[in-house]
C-alpha cells in the first residue's frame, strides 16, 4: 500500500511537471483597455489626473466653469475605448458646468463653448492643439478630447476659444 502511494505521488508530480512544461506560449493579449489589467509585451500603464477648473465666458455674456481630468495611456486602446488604436496619448475629459448639491441636482456656470487642449512634449519638443464644442447641456457625459502626443513629460493647459482662466499641468505619458 505503501509503495502504491509513492507511485502515485510520484505519477501526480510527473503529470503536473509536464503539464507546466506542455503550456502554450502567451497570445498576444489583445489591446489595452483603460481600467483593465492586460499581460503581453507593452505594460498597459495609464496616469489618472485632475486639472484646476477652467473659467471662461461663452457664448454672448455667460460665465462658465469646466471641470478637467483626464488619463495618459500607453496603449494601442481596444475598439471601444475613448481613442480606438491610440498609442502614447493623452485623453482629456471636459465637463461643462457644476451642481452644488450633486449629480442629479440643477448645473450652474454651464456655457456653449469650444475647448482647447495646448499640449508640449517637454521630452521631445514637439508640440499640438486639439479643440471641441462643449455644449452646456451636457453633463451627463464629459466631452472627450484626444492629444497624440507621444511617449514622455508632456505639458496640457485647457483653455477655451473665448476670453479665459486656463488649467495648466504636466502629465507623464507612458
Amino acid at each position: 500500500m505503501k509503495r502504491t502511494m509513492h507511485y502515485l505521488a510520484a505519477t501526480a508530480l510527473l503529470g503536473a511537471g509536464l503539464a507546466v512544461a506542455a503550456a502554450p506560449a502567451q497570445a498576444d493579449p489583445g489591446p489595452c483597455q483603460l481600467g483593465w489589467s492586460n499581460v503581453g509585451p507593452r505594460s498597459c500603464v495609464q496616469n489618472n489626473f485632475n486639472l484646476a477648473p477652467v473659467f471662461t465666458l461663452g457664448n454672448g455674456v455667460c460665465v462658465g466653469i469646466f471641470s478637467v481630468g483626464g488619463t495618459s495611456f500607453d496603449g494601442p486602446l481596444n475598439e471601444y475605448s475613448e481613442a480606438p488604436g491610440a498609442t502614447h496619448a493623452v485623453s482629456v475629459r471636459i465637463t461643462p458646468g457644476f451642481s452644488p448639491i450633486g449629480t442629479w441636482g440643477p448645473q450652474l456656470l454651464a456655457c456653449d463653448v469650444t475647448a482647447v487642449v495646448d499640449w508640449h512634449n517637454l521630452d521631445t519638443g514637439q508640440r499640438g492643439s486639439v479643440s471641441r464644442f462643449v455644449p452646456a447641456w451636457q453633463r451627463s457625459s464629459p466631452t472627450i478630447v484626444v492629444a497624440d502626443t507621444g511617449p514622455g513629460r508632456v505639458q496640457l493647459t485647457v483653455r477655451t476659444d473665448r476670453p479665459s482662466i486656463p488649467a495648466t499641468s504636466e502629465v507623464f505619458v507612458p
